[in-house]
């Protein structure tokens, strides 16, 4: 309420609205109406008629609709900002031109949802309006926006109450739009490449595809626990096994993890598996997508993220992940000298747990000094066995795997497989997985006898990726979290 205002001054707004509400409904008007027909949008009017000289009036009848953002009263002449989801125009009401429903004015208030019928015009001062003859009260704003008209301030303020930030923000809306030119850009590349998008369970009885602690409820009518998917992978595979060769689904995948600027416990994540192609290819095709989804929103490979220049136009660089450790801590990083791996760790003070293999040091390295500082687009190869459960062992480097990430900004956007269809390699990576969780990581993969079983009937070779909308999404909108682009983010309770 705070954001909004004083807590004395908002009950008396309330009361005010509230006792609006009832003279209008004395006056027979009906303040929540069932319906209107507008003819144009805010933005179309300015295309048509925006560059007519001052003063003139078209003849031009046009009906709109929207929010009153800003409302003046001069006597028996009247102006009102009208907002939609294009843009603002202006009202111009008079006395004269609306007759007895003139003194409808007195009982609006900022908020309130108008349709307005009238004649295009522009007014003296250059001003394009709808001139009113009708004005139709659709909606009543018991409560007032914030800040008037000019939006909420407070961040924290603008995630709860998102709804109010698009609707006196009009620049806030861009995440909005940005979304759906991203999604609509990956369906058309995908399509167009012969991928069928599918959709798979939500509900896991088993959960897997990704190294995370899912969330877990309880199926009442057949008495077993399920999990939210916190990945598709494993269903998407099953398709490769029955014979249909390129598959993608966009979804929502779930993760019982921390909020950072890079986490929210759900996410929209795009998962692609093609048959007989491998890691290699898929990089190509995630950088098709990437730069795809770049033009859909910023119309250029080119601009600039956090006052940093970005350069997706430019081959992406792909690079080993043990040589970026290497230049990091200026020396080999080997497999084969874990004692220097976690010496090198514990030079950089990173924490290491006693049980971890060499790879998984590798990767802690990795991920502690290298992957923040990757700015632009970098495919990050060959990631140690140990952390990649369900990749392809590499063709030529022993403790390997044929896993490339693509990072971006200093955030991973897209893991990239080789996939692994060995189902005998596939038991053992999960037996090494059951191992890690029997000695207390809560994040490594259960097993998953089913899945197994449907390699064991046979699954072609194939490569497949994920590939994250909404960190795609911060970076191609300029913001710096990830709870920027989610339309409703997940937050603590607000403290009372």
């Amino acid at each position: 309420m705070s954001d909004l205002e004083p807590r004395g001054r908002l009950q008396e707004v309330l009361r005010a609205r509230r006792e609006s509400l009832e003279r209008l409904r004395s006056q027979g008007i009906e303040p929540f109406a069932l319906g209107f027909a507008p003819t144009a949008h805010a933005s179309e009017l300015h295309e048509l008629f925006g560059k007519i000289p001052a003063g003139e009036e078209t003849g031009e009848r046009s009906a709109v609709a929207g929010r009153i953002m800003l409302l003046r009263r001069q006597g028996k002449l009247s102006f009102a900002t009208l907002r939609d989801a294009t843009g603002d125009i202006q009202l111009f009401m008079t006395a004269a031109g609306m007759g007895p429903a003139y003194d409808v004015l007195d009982l609006l208030d900022l908020g309130d949802i108008v349709g307005a019928d009238g004649v295009i015009v522009k007014t003296k001062r250059g001003e394009l309006s709808v001139k009113v003859d009708r004005l139709t009260l659709l909606t009543k704003a018991l409560r007032p926006m914030p800040e008037k008209w000019h939006g909420l301030r407070d961040a924290e303020a603008r995630a709860r109450k998102r709804y109010l930030e698009f609707a006196s923000n009009p620049e806030s809306r861009r995440v909005v739009t940005a979304r759906a030119a991203v999604l609509a850009s990956l369906r058309r590349v995908l399509d167009e490449r012969g991928f069928l998008e599918v959709e798979t369970p939500a509900l896991h009885p088993i959960p897997g595809g990704a190294v995370a602690r899912p969330f877990v409820t309880h199926h009442l009518a057949l008495d077993i626990p399920l999990y939210l998917r916190i990945a598709p992978e494993l269903y998407l595979k099953r398709l490769l096994v029955g014979g249909i060769e390129r598959v993608y689904e966009i979804g929502r995948n779930f993760r019982n993890e921390g909020i950072s600027p890079k986490y929210n416990p759900e996410f929209t994540m795009l998962e692609v598996y093609q048959a007989y192609a491998d890691y290699e290819q898929m990089m190509g095709l995630v950088e098709d997508l990437v730069r795809e989804s770049a033009t859909a929103v910023r119309g250029s490979l080119r601009f600039d993220y956090q006052g940093r220049a970005m350069d997706l136009e430019s081959p992406f660089r792909r690079v080993r992940l043990d040589a970026l450790v290497g230049e990091a801590i200026g020396r080999p990083a080997s497999l084969d000298d874990p004692g220097a791996l976690r010496e090198a760790a514990m030079a950089h003070s990173l924490h290491l747990d006693l049980a971890w293999p060499p790879g998984k040091v590798l990767h802690e390295l990795y991920e502690k000094l290298v992957e923040p500082n990757l700015l632009q687009p970098t495919f990050v190869m060959d990631l140690p066995r140990e952390v990649s459960p369900l990749a392809r062992a590499h063709r030529s480097t022993p403790g390997f795997t044929e896993h490339a990430d693509l990072v971006i900004a200093g955030v991973e956007m897209a893991p990239i497989y080789s996939e692994l269809t060995d189902p005998d390699e596939q038991r053992d990576r999960f037996e090494l997985q059951r191992r890690a969780r029997a000695a207390g990581d809560q994040e490594a993969h259960p097993y998953d006898e089913d899945f197994v079983e449907a390699l064991e009937h046979g699954m072609p070779p194939a490569g497949g990726f994920g590939f994250g909308v909404d960190r795609m999404l911060v970076v191609l909108t300029d913001v710096p979290s990830i709870r920027d682009v989610i339309l409703f983010p997940h937050l603590r309770p607000e403290s009372r």
